[in-house]
């Protein structure tokens, strides 16, 4: 199923090809899969425009409308799920059965957003606190906070699309939204399914934009929240310069996932396996850090080494394939320099670190210092580092000594244990019997540090996308 030969933008919920001037690759075989428009300045001002306009009629749609809008879409989802798949696996070059999964996640998530749209609950606040507070009473409900601008990434081109665009549709906040130059496919097709509804004009803009246009959607205040999704670099930096809006960061990580004494070392290892080179570990929660009991930690060693020799690397469109290529040339030379800059500091290479081209081979590395990008930054990449640890406090104190704050991972079976992570773990979310990299689309989703502000996950992004209103009542004497 090739991907068609253009895809058109969309502005004011309808389609638009100013131009095709944005090639989108084939990742795997390097050569034009499709084009796409790029959105000018001009365009991006119009699409904010719009949004400014919808801003009432959307905030007017009654919670049913908004539902039936998102049950239409899970509906065309599931109905062009290959062809999603297809277009995922081409752009981003994540393996056919991985993009499948990606594409479950997206109909999952709209889902929950089709539920949560009628469930924008207020309360009835009692106020009589106090003898000047009698014969008063309140409440207070939530209503959209307006239009909304939103900055994708490339490495899940559809459910972070979704997971900005469907609470917004779920709440009634039109949207601009700019997706990944190098993976904007998926949500333009998102796009095409939206411009099938009735949803008020304006409501939804989806342009792949340069630098001059995006710019707009961080400075233009008549757009009250900014979420974006990617580079902790770039994220800080935009929140900086988002004037009055409300800002959600979802940024970078190096997550760490600890095997205590008295684990089942073999489901451990096959967990990691997937944490750590599932989509060549171009995520944000993907096991960069892996601690492990030294009773365990010989053995360990051994298993990760004979699993990683066993995994599929290769054509992200062949059915057995578990790690694909690297997004970019120039991302597949960086995580190779880190590998080399880890060994030149002492590192050792105990499985992979071979490059070829766009491959980077599955990772793992031992000894090697803390200050080596791969311990310190974020690798985004199918490398990951091991170590031992003496006493569970050690691993605890080890995994918080980083910049960032996502998830962890924690392998025991110790409830005193769990609860001490749970209330020290300096991170968004503590996974328990398995690793960071898991989610659930409706569980709230963030970090701390320079992992970002703000959750995700859609009743909580919906509250993000939300203000309070509050009413008083006064009684008054008859």
């Amino acid at each position: 199923m090739p991907l068609n030969e253009s895809y058109p933008a969309y502005l004011a919920n309808k389609a638009i090809s100013p131009n095709f001037d944005l090639s989108v690759e084939d990742k795997f075989r390097q050569t034009e899969a499709t084009k796409v428009p790029l959105a000018s300045a001009e365009i991006m001002q119009k699409a904010i425009a719009s949004a400014a306009e919808a801003a009432k009629p959307m905030a007017e749609l009654p919670s049913y409308r908004r539902q039936e809008v998102l049950q239409y879409c899970v509906k065309r989802f599931e109905e062009r799920a290959e062809e999603f798949a297809v277009a995922l696996c081409v752009e981003a070059g994540k393996p056919i059965r991985d993009s499948r999964g990606e594409v479950t996640r997206l109909i999952d998530t709209f889902r929950v957003a089709a539920e949560e749209a009628t469930r924008m609950l207020g309360e009835v606040m009692p106020l009589d606190i106090s003898a000047r507070a009698t014969g008063y009473r309140g409440m207070w409900k939530r209503v959209p906070i307006g239009p909304c601008a939103f900055i994708t990434p490339f490495n899940f081109p559809l459910n972070l699309v979704a997971h900005k665009v469907a609470p917004a549709l779920a709440v009634g906040c039109p949207f601009v939204l700019k997706p990944a130059s190098k993976t904007p496919v998926g949500a333009l097709l998102i796009g095409e399914i939206l411009a099938e509804t009735d949803l008020p004009a304006g409501a939804f803009s989806i342009l792949p934009a340069n630098r001059e246009a995006a710019d707009l959607l961080v400075t233009d205040d008549r757009l009250k929240k900014l979420s974006f999704t990617g580079s902790q670099d770039v994220g800080w930096k935009l929140r900086a310069r988002a004037s009055k809006k409300k800002v959600t960061l979802e940024l970078g990580g190096n997550a760490a996932c600890i095997v205590d004494e008295g684990t089942n070392l073999e489901d451990a290892v096959d967990r990691i396996i997937f944490g750590a080179f599932y989509q060549s570990g171009q995520s944000c929660v993907s096991v960069q850090r892996i601690l492990i009991h030294k009773s365990l930690y010989e053995k360990a060693v051994a298993l990760l080494c004979e699993k990683i020799s066993q995994l599929k690397t290769g054509d992200p469109q062949k059915e057995d394939t578990f790690v694909g290529p690297i997004i970019s040339a120039q991302d597949a030379e960086r995580i190779s320099d880190w590998i080399a800059s880890a060994t030149a500091a002492g590192g050792k290479v105990l499985a992979g670190g071979q490059r070829d081209g766009i491959m980077v081979s599955p990772t793992l590395l031992a000894d090697v210092p803390k200050n080596e990008p791969v311990c310190a930054k974020e690798v985004f990449g199918p490398v990951a580092v091991v170590s031992s640890f003496e006493t569970f406090d050690d691993a605890l104190a080890e995994a918080n000594d980083t910049d960032f704050g996502l998830q962890v991972g924690i392998f025991t079976r110790d409830i005193q244990k769990v609860m001490k992570a749970w209330d020290t773990m300096e991170v968004g979310g503590v996974i328990i019997g398995d690793v960071p990299s898991w989610r659930v689309d409706h569980m709230p989703y963030g970090g701390v540090k320079e992992s970002g502000i703000g959750r995700e996950g859609v009743r909580f992004a919906m509250q993000d996308m939300s203000e309070i209103r509050n009413l008083v009542i006064r009684s008054v004497p008859d």
